[in-house]
């Protein structure tokens, strides 16, 4: 056996199976719920309106994959009905929204942003319209778009195209990773006369459907022998600390990535523990990728402060430090700090009994939140 790699070597059968946006064809251990999406959809295969849905559950539980395995599927099946992915984390605007969902009725680009937006929802369903497309349009991590105030705006406008264009019809699937969020206290009630909403719960992976869930992509995607049984059993028990699956998987990749750089055919326990160390942070990175530049740069400004103090930080305080060099409302500042909390970032509670001040505690370390948010 050879000692070290060549140059041009490489660990990996596949590197694309341990990529978070990855499909796999084989999506275990989640088919009550993949039967219950095509069952919201298969009105639509009639042409009439797909039911609406909830998918609640953790990170890293499969609601983004088995929604896209399903519209996968959907795209090789009919033209009938047309599905549309959102990602809320960074299309967050009511016109983004409906430039996605324009794009994927022409197969063009949606029109420059100085369009109003009134005219891009009439484009929209003009052509639904014209053609009898039913559409199925995925906000992902909808709750994204309450911290703007989008969501109501965005729902009425997507189920009620039916009344300005006859036979445009449409339906919602909303994935959301915030347990705490309860649409029905969220959304006016104009909205949810028409929303009837079903939940489908993602549960958590148990430590067995981790451990099952790797070992079939590391088969796949990388060459024999080159992670042993018994740092596999360290990959599946970092994951499982982690809470996220998405976690393990980067933690493959990255531990490969060592022990190529390293010149070595194999992975070594110190590669995975290294490796943990980048990986760990995966949703820490996602996060603050998603969020806008005046938000990165108010969490920079409380890990600063969390540097400085071992103590919890009062929003009153953050707000009087925050307002010295940035210009916003307590509102837009208050409105932030949830967003912040929902997003797992910080965690707020209450601090005095009259409901006001909060004390803000940061989940991850400060240093490495201000290496993040840059």
């Amino acid at each position: 056996m050879k000692k070290y790699l060549y140059s041009d070597e490489t660990l990996f059968r596949n590197g694309d199976l341990f990529e978070i946006d990855y499909v796999p064809e084989e999506f275990n251990h989640r088919e009550s719920q993949l039967k219950d999406i095509a069952f919201s959809l298969q009105p639509a295969l009639h042409g009439r309106r797909p039911l609406n849905i909830a998918l609640r559950g953790l990170p890293g539980t499969g609601k983004t994959t088995a929604v896209r395995r399903i519209f996968a599927e959907v795209e090789e099946t009919t033209r009938r009905l047309v599905p549309v992915y959102v990602n809320c984390q960074t299309e967050n605007t009511k016109y983004g929204i409906f430039a996605k969902m324009y794009s994927a009725l022409n197969g063009q680009q949606a029109p420059p942003t100085g369009t109003p937006v009134r005219t891009l929802i009439e484009k929209v369903g003009r052509i639904m319209s014209e053609r009898g497309t039913v559409l199925s349009v995925c906000l992902d991590d909808a709750n994204y778009l309450l911290f703007n105030k989008t969501l109501n705006g965005v729902l009425f406008s997507i189920l009620r195209l039916h009344q300005d264009f006859p036979n445009a019809r449409a339906g919602v699937i909303l994935p959301m990773s915030a347990m705490d969020i309860q649409l029905p206290q969220e959304l006016d009630s104009g909205v949810l006369s028409v929303l009837q909403l079903k939940e489908i719960f993602f549960p958590p992976y148990t430590e067995e459907e981790i451990a099952g869930i790797l070992k079939e992509r590391i088969r796949k995607g990388l060459y024999p022998n080159v992670i042993s049984d018994v740092l596999f059993d360290i990959i599946v028990k970092q994951t499982m600390r982690s809470g996220d699956l998405r976690v393990g998987l980067d933690l493959v990749k990255q531990s490969a990535l060592l022990a190529e750089r390293a010149g070595r055919m194999a992975i070594q326990e110190d590669d995975v523990l290294a490796a943990y160390e980048i990986s760990k942070y995966v949703q820490l990175s996602a996060s603050v990728k998603a969020l806008t530049s005046p938000e990165r740069s108010l969490l920079y400004m409380i890990a600063d402060m969390a540097v400085e103090t071992e103590s919890y930080l009062s929003t009153g305080a953050v707000f009087e430090a925050a307002t010295e060099n940035m210009k916003m409302s307590y509102t837009s500042f208050y409105d932030k700090l949830r967003k912040f909390d929902q997003m797992r970032l910080v965690e707020l509670s209450h601090l005095a009994m009259n409901g006001r001040t909060r004390e803000i505690a940061l989940r991850w370390e400060p240093e490495k939140v201000k290496e993040v948010c840059g």
